[in-house]
């Protein structure tokens, strides 16, 4: 079944003329990224425009990623890199490229949870706001770590690989970052 594939395997075939391969990228890791780059800007638009630049820039550069490399950690650099970027502007970036012909954000249908009733919506939303200002109050070595490993779904060593760091380093702001984001996220 093409959703099982792993992302080189659905890279190998969008090269080869499959869109769809494609698509499931950007499906699979739509969510994430968006949380990722939402736990640094704080602003729902600008992490919607991150997140469709960041996936425009994965789009025009597939062709050139490495298949011995993992593709997660080349988009999460590129997202990291990206957000960057937008926050030394202190500017949003417009995009376009994701509206569909008719009318509708690709970006805009894939975040939507049709599953949940829309109370429970608001409340998952409420949470997910109170976390993510959590995370934002905290210090850059500790939001990297969380945002990569809850929102990335990067486990401890592919992150201190990702950051040239020891993986007990990694392990031991993970905890640090987990204690410190208990004592800011206010509970109701």
């Amino acid at each position: 079944m093409i959703n099982q594939l792993s992302d080189h395997e659905l890279i190998a075939r969008y090269l080869k003329g499959d869109e769809r391969s494609f698509e499931l990228l950007v499906k699979r890791y739509t969510n994430a990224m968006y949380a990722f780059i939402m736990g640094y800007v704080h602003d729902d638009h600008v992490a919607q425009d991150i997140t469709q630049e960041v996936f425009l820039k994965v789009f025009k550069n597939v062709k050139k990623i490495d298949a011995t490399k993992n593709f997660k950690s080349w988009m999460y650099t590129i997202a990291k890199h990206t957000t960057f970027d937008v926050l030394k502007k202190k500017k949003s970036i417009p995009f376009s490229q994701f509206e569909k012909e008719d009318g509708g954000n690709y970006l805009t249908e894939v975040l939507k949870d049709g599953a949940v009733l829309p109370d429970q919506a608001s409340a998952i939303l409420e949470q997910k706001k109170k976390f993510l200002q959590g995370i934002g109050r905290l210090s850059n070595k500790y939001k990297t770590i969380l945002s990569l490993y809850y929102y990335g779904g990067f486990n401890f060593r592919e992150i201190a690989e990702k950051l040239e760091a020891s993986i007990n380093t990694v392990k031991s702001r993970h905890r640090r970052g987990v204690m410190l984001l208990k004592k800011t996220i206010p509970y109701s």
